[in-house]
């Protein structure tokens, strides 16, 4: 099933069910917003499963066509936004961009923050930000959204709690990371509004490549048309349930609680990288001084994730950079 949130003028926006093939749509008319299906999962489920069904099977006659302008993010405010950094090569690349000594514990315990959940922002359009001199970064990544999860809950308990996974771009302004990592107090200013692609999807829409917790996709990223990434979802070290259980620990999650897998990364180079810091340290590395610049405004970020056959399962995040 793949649900998408259109604009109506409101905050929470209108739900949608999207054909498979994502031809077409219809009004989800079960739930008015997807917030509102996620807080009452087990009973309407099977309702909008059925629905599902009947679009595929053309079986809807006042289905129209799925229009991506539309969407909000799928959950434009959530209850909870939490991010991790599973992919252990990105994080040793960002201990070297930012000259910050590698975390002993980093392959036991996963690392995590917890930012805005406000004001995400849709697949399409203009993104702004106050200054170029930020340095305007992209972060492509997988995330899930949650049922309640209960404190405590075991790996296994956490990974029955994801409903729906989501593709996401957690833009980053890097000038500020640097100072607010060394307070020890989190993210404020370097994590603006995080971008999502339209749809989200229960894990069955990818078949086997959900799979062990993670998704099993290769990240398709381009800067201006020029593709920079293509890494491989699997590679993530923390699997979805491990990095819920850890966040549990010490508390209750609520339904629509999202969790991001933190950037896509591979060890081998070939496969690119989904946010240009990586590129830029790589470039350090190899060539002794980053070359590629961060964003500038009229900068265009596309993402996509990809099946083997090519096809896109949460549609394409596309967007411009532009100044606030």
């Amino acid at each position: 099933m793949k649900l998408a949130t259109y604009s109506d003028g409101t905050k929470d926006g209108q739900l949608w069910v999207v054909s498979r093939d994502l031809s077409c749509a219809i009004p989800a008319m079960v739930a008015p917003t997807l917030i509102a299906a996620l807080e009452d999962w087990d009973r309407l489920k099977p309702a909008l499963l059925a629905l599902s069904d009947r679009l595929n099977a053309g079986e809807e006659p006042i289905a129209t066509a799925f229009d991506p302008s539309r969407c909000m993010a799928p959950l434009p405010r959530a209850p909870g936004w939490l991010d991790g950094s599973a992919f252990l090569t990105h994080g040793r690349l960002m201990d070297q961009a930012f000259g910050t000594p590698p975390i002993p514990d980093m392959e036991t315990i996963p690392l995590v923050y917890q930012g805005a959940s406000d004001d995400f922002r849709g697949p399409m359009g203009d993104v702004d930000f106050p200054a170029e001199g930020d340095m305007i970064d992209m972060e492509g990544e997988f995330g899930v959204i949650l049922g309640p999860v209960p404190m405590g809950a075991s790996v296994t308990e956490a990974e029955a709690a994801i409903r729906l996974l989501v593709q996401i771009n957690d833009w980053s302004l890097r000038a500020f990371g640097p100072r607010e990592m060394r307070t020890g107090f989190g993210f404020v200013q370097a994590k603006p509004a995080t971008a999502f692609a339209p749809l989200a999807i229960t894990p069955d829409e990818i078949g086997t490549l959900w799979q062990d917790g993670r998704v099993h996709l290769r990240l398709h990223v381009w800067v201006n048309g020029r593709e920079v990434g293509r890494a491989q979802g699997a590679e993530m070290h923390f699997s979805f349930g491990q990095i819920i259980a850890h966040v549990a620990r010490t508390r209750r999650l609520s339904a629509g609680t999202i969790m991001g897998s933190g950037t896509v990364s591979n060890m081998d180079r070939a496969a690119g990288s989904s946010c240009l810091s990586e590129i830029r340290v790589i470039e350090k590395i190899e060539r002794g001084a980053p070359v590629t610049p961060f964003l500038s405004f009229g900068d265009r970020v596309r993402m996509e994730a990809r099946l083997p056959d090519g096809t896109a399962p949460f549609g394409t995040l596309d967007q411009r950079v532009v100044r606030a």
